[in-house]
């Protein structure tokens, strides 16, 4: 069900569990909230057992699937009105515990969420370990400094091993900031969460998705 957040942004929500285990916010990747996050909120809450919610991370934009002009907009959004809404979302969830969860872009808002107290557990798919160059602005956070000075401890990082977005000497520096990785080996960018894509990897996406539920699921 959509709903919108005290924010105006919008949001897909599910609250059809009774009793659930606990919250899970999503975060998508760069082109935003469409089908395949109202598919991946109703399966997870299904699955899992769990109140969950997706957030647009363009609100009051209108932007086409062209990858440049949505990476063209990434400098304009604001580590601070994206922390907002995560935190809004999980008010609207109505229940105490509650994990976080982001792909690409995603993930990277959710390295950068590490310094809230709000999430118990948070998981990065293929997160950005540093802000790229093009997507530098005075609202844009670095996200290994966010997760240095917060809960890196909370963060369970899935990576793959030939993402050119997260290199190896950036990810020593995520293991060294006491993030947990998980590496996939021969795995490139954006490997798990959508079926429809040349990367996808459905073993490792199984894999990937079983070790995240887990990991929200720990105290």
């Amino acid at each position: 069900m959509r709903i919108t957040l005290p924010s105006g942004t919008p949001a897909e929500i599910d609250l059809s569990v009774a009793n659930p285990v606990m919250g899970l916010v999503i975060m998508p990747d760069i082109f935003g909230m469409r089908p395949l996050f109202d598919d991946l909120v109703a399966q997870l809450a299904r699955e899992w057992k769990m109140a969950v919610i997706a957030i647009e991370p363009f609100p009051n934009q209108t932007l086409s699937a062209d990858i440049a002009e949505r990476m063209a907009c990434v400098p304009l959004l604001s580590d601070d009105a994206i922390l907002r809404d995560m935190h809004e979302a999980a008010d609207a969830l109505g229940v105490d515990r509650v994990g976080l969860m982001g792909f690409c872009m995603g993930g990277m808002y959710c390295h950068k969420a590490a310094r809230s107290d709000r999430f118990a557990r948070i998981s990065s798919f293929y997160g950005m370990i540093h802000i790229p160059e093009g997507w530098m602005s005075s609202t844009q956070g670095d996200p290994l400094a966010y997760l240095e000075g917060g809960h890196a401890d909370r963060v369970l990082a899935i990576i793959g091993s030939l993402d050119p977005y997260t290199p190896p000497d950036q990810v020593l520096e995520l293991r060294a900031a006491g993030v947990t990785v998980q590496e996939y080996p021969e795995a490139v960018h954006g490997f798990a969460h959508d079926a429809a894509r040349p990367a996808h990897r459905a073993h490792d996406a199984h894999d990937a998705f079983s070790r995240t539920r887990d990991w929200l699921l720990t105290s």
